[in-house]
């Protein structure tokens, strides 16, 4: 077979590949659903096996290119939509897909490209949409008021001076607009200067904080695997690699509380479905890490944690206790800019 590696590919490693073709064993074919294609690693490794069928989704149009690539190599078995992740019950009319698969996170590719205004090391405008996305990183800060601007950094990046952050966003914004990432990044490091000889650069909280509010991203991950739950076949697998905590405690939340032997998602919530009915077999509540050989090739894995769960033969019930848990990341991402 030709060698499928692009520069796109080059550009990206696809976090534990070998992990991820372990547990979706494309070696006994059947459809898969790779809903963060990227640079097409995880994809372009399935359809190596002849009997498999890959449907591809990612929000940003950028990767078309590459998604054609593969679209001519792999006419009959692969296919792309341009589109959120929770759209896939619009694009997937099946019940027959044996895998869905979640690469959550910023992309290397998307990193390394300035333009976009992810990376604290650009000097380019403050952009941090992933695609079809309504706002941009300076829409946020040139539009929300000093309260909301302090929750958005506190909550989604935990960002232990928040506060103070806000408040010179605000003071900042009084002379002039924000434009470009330089302009945040010198506040952030003037609001942290008792940090600054620590390892990770005292940005990456505060930029990860907008890049999850501009792409509404907790909304996107919860109705995501809620619909791939009831896309997924019996025995099918859900397999979500994560890169914060916040995503790591949606999931983690969501596979243990509607498995096969759970308790009550917790004793402050209602439960409306009974002890019997589960959307998936006995979780183990454990993750997988990337070896320090991987590590070693592609730093950026590091944070990296993969989770699995098994789809039960149980009908699908609604999980709402899953709104109710994280309500405060939902409302935050309502506010309107």
């Amino acid at each position: 077979m030709d060698s499928l590696n692009t520069s796109m590919e080059k550009k990206h490693y696809p976090v534990m590949l070998e992990e991820v073709i372990k547990i979706s064993s494309p070696e006994n074919g059947g459809n898969f659903l790779d809903c963060t294609f990227g640079g097409g690693g995880y994809s372009k490794e399935i359809l190596k096996y002849p009997k498999t069928k890959v449907v591809a989704i990612d929000r940003d149009k950028s990767v078309e290119k590459e998604a054609l690539f593969l679209k001519k190599k792999f006419s009959d078995r692969f296919s792309f939509y341009h589109s959120k992740f929770s759209n896939i019950d619009n694009i997937i009319k099946s019940n027959d897909i044996n895998t869905i698969l979640f690469d959550l996170g910023i992309s290397s590719i998307q990193l390394a490209d300035f333009d976009r205004g992810f990376s604290f090391k650009s000097n380019n405008k403050l952009d941090m949409s992933m695609g079809l996305s309504s706002l941009s990183a300076s829409d946020v800060l040139n539009k929300c008021d000093e309260k909301n601007l302090k929750l958005i950094f506190k909550i989604f990046g935990e960002e232990k001076e928040a506060s103070k952050i806000a408040k010179k966003i605000i003071k900042f914004r009084e002379k002039k607009k924000f434009i470009l990432v330089k302009d945040l990044v010198e506040i952030i490091r003037e609001s942290k200067k008792k940090y600054l000889s620590r390892k990770i650069d005292v940005s990456t909280q505060t930029f990860q904080a907008l890049r999850i509010f501009v792409n509404k991203e907790t909304t996107e991950l919860i109705s995501a695997i809620i619909k791939a739950s009831k896309l997924i076949k019996s025995g099918g697998k859900i397999i979500i690699i994560s890169f914060h905590s916040i995503e790591d405690k949606i999931i983690k939340f969501f596979f243990s509380n509607y498995s096969k032997g759970k308790s009550n998602p917790s004793r402050y919530l209602p439960s409306s479905n009974s002890y019997n009915d589960y959307l998936f077999d006995n979780e183990k509540n454990f993750f997988l890490r990337p070896s320090s050989e991987e590590i070693k090739k592609n730093p950026k894995s590091r944070s990296a944690k993969l989770r699995y769960a098994v789809r039960s033969n149980k009908d699908f019930y609604y999980p709402k206790e899953m709104e109710i848990k994280f309500k405060k990341y939902l409302d935050l991402e309502k506010i309107d800019v």
